[in-house]
């Protein structure tokens, strides 16, 4: 079926070295081409993400990093094939070429940073807050100029990279940049060459300037080292590096500072004039390179194990689609390790728009389903998919129907219910749309049923959105030629065992059920003998 399929999106292998972008202050952003796309943080939950367990993907993708708030960049798909492409640029330049380990880094530096910022302000001695946002100033620059200097060793070729290059490397030059680094320096400097002496007297101690007083300590150590004998306990006191202070050591520190005011003055107005120092560029940079860090780390596992990962080419007006080796990134997550992750394949093409998906009960027909959504939603945020290669839509929304636990306070029936809810899906949904139907009707009849789902399905070829349908009725999957049947299969010599493979096949109308009966032994014959009947 490859022959049959181009690709849309240009790899970004093909992208000229030079490519970049301009950065105008702080309006770059490495997940949205267009930074003014970006989206508001209370941005809601698709509704179709639990349904199809994205939401469970999320999760697992963002644990570890609840303080970027990366939510809302997951909730807010795009729909520019170009926008994408620009993703899986800077997705490919961290695989490939050691981008990974230098933004992950990167990252520690600056949750450094902010944890040195978060001690000063709850800090109660202005003397040790300064210390402190001191040293926050100094692990950013150091951070600053580490990332510019690696990124610029690994040769990154995403456009959003280089871009991002191109911003490290005049910040770092700018006079802002430098004038603060180098005014941090010299106070670094100036307060290791501080000196004091303290004199313990009764309950209370003096702090001096250090006036080149005898060390006695070495003198000591040689009149007793005449009666060291073998090894012998050391008796030193070790001191803890605990960042905090008593009021004895504040009280020392603040009549040090009283001893050298000038220095711990230029200090204070050192703090005060750098209280913004962190780059809007560099903080945007550093809550959006985590989308792909997170994104590509929980990927580690199921790569280790074997399981395939692709990025799809992307098309917003041909319906040729397939994926190989597909499977359903949620559940492969909770079964990695107790067993064999079930792949599959599925291809469409013209004029096919609709795969009908029969079979066996727990045979694997709606993960399935989900697996479909869950690549095409994943494709369109600018992630690879699970599977070895694919070809997707670009849509503008994908809608879901999955059974429902009743609401106690809705009046409605199931039927009912039902219906509202597939008549609100056709009204929005568009021939870029996909919808993902999954066994709807099953409170009716057979009959009543077979006719909704032939009305449906003919509103649905009319639109011409692309969809899958998880059914029970067989009589669906012959509606027209838009439709494909898909089957979830068995293993032949024992119909009671699912092999979760779901192959295009003509729905046989067999039931399962006798064997499943047979299986636990509650068939009519069985239940007799067991009664003793």
């Amino acid at each position: 079926m490859h022959e049959l399929l181009e690709r849309d999106t240009a790899p970004p292998s093909v992208l000229a070295e030079d490519t970049c972008l301009s950065v105008q202050g702080e309006h770059f952003s490495v997940l949205f081409l267009n930074p003014a796309d970006a989206p508001d943080d209370e941005i809601e939950t698709p509704a179709c993400f639990r349904d199809l367990n994205l939401d469970r993907v999320i999760d697992a993708v963002i644990a570890g990093r609840d303080e970027y708030h990366l939510t809302p960049f997951f909730y807010h798909p795009l729909y520019d094939s170009d926008a994408v492409l620009y993703r899986y640029e800077v997705m490919q330049d961290l695989e490939v070429t050691g981008c990974f380990e230098i933004f992950t880094a990167f990252g520690r530096t600056l949750h450094d940073v902010r944890d040195r910022i978060g001690k000063a302000t709850k800090s109660y001695y202005r003397e040790q807050a300064d210390g402190l946002f001191l040293e926050a100033v100094e692990l950013y620059c150091e951070g600053i100029n580490v990332c510019q200097k690696a990124l610029d060793g690994a040769c990154p070729r995403s456009r959003a990279l280089r871009t991002f290059l191109q911003f490290l490397e005049n910040y770092l030059h700018s006079e802002s940049f430098q004038a603060m680094q180098t005014h941090a320096q010299t106070l670094r400097e100036s307060l290791s060459e501080v000196r004091y002496s303290m004199l313990i007297a009764d309950a209370g101690f003096t702090v001096n300037h250090y006036g080149n007083e005898p060390d006695y300590s070495k003198d000591v150590e040689d009149v007793f080292e005449r009666f060291k004998q073998g090894a012998v306990k050391n008796y030193l006191v070790h001191y803890s590096e605990t960042r905090e202070m008593d009021h004895i050591e504040a009280k020392a520190l603040e009549f040090v500072a009283q001893l050298n005011r000038d220095l711990f003055s230029d200090l204070s107005t050192f703090v005060r004039n750098n209280r913004d120092f962190q780059n809007p560029t560099v903080l945007r940079f550093d809550r959006e390179i985590q989308f792909y860090l997170g994104y590509l780390q929980h990927l580690e596992n199921f790569k280790e194990a074997g399981l395939p990962f692709c990025y799809a080419a992307l098309s917003t007006d041909n319906w040729q689609i397939y994926s190989n080796d597909s499977f359903d990134l949620a559940l492969a997550d909770k079964l990695l390790g107790e067993t064999e992750i079930v792949r599959n394949d599925f291809y469409l093409k013209n004029p096919e728009r609709i795969f009908v998906v029969t079979g066996p009960n727990q045979g694997g027909k709606t993960t399935f389903a989900r697996t479909f959504g869950q690549l095409h939603y994943l494709a369109s945020i600018g992630c690879c998919v699970p599977g070895s290669g694919a070809r997707l839509i670009l849509p503008d929304r994908i809608f879901t129907h999955f059974e429902k636990e009743e609401d106690i306070y809705d009046l409605r029936g199931k039927l009912h219910d039902d219906l509202v809810r597939i008549h609100a899906i056709l009204k929005n949904a568009t021939e870029r749309s996909i919808l993902i139907m999954n066994e709807i009707f099953t409170s009716t009849t057979v009959q009543d049923a077979t006719m909704l789902s032939e009305r449906i399905m003919d509103k649905i070829i009319g639109l011409g959105a692309l969809t899958v349908w998880v059914t029970f009725i067989d009589e669906v999957s012959e509606f027209a030629p838009q439709t494909v049947s898909l089957m979830s299969t068995i293993v032949p010599d024992d119909p009671s065992c699912r092999t979760f493979k779901v192959i295009r096949k003509p729905a046989d109308g067999l039931s399962y059920a006798l064997s499943i009966a047979e299986q636990y032994r509650v068939t009519y014959s069985t239940l007799k003998m067991r009664l003793g009947a």
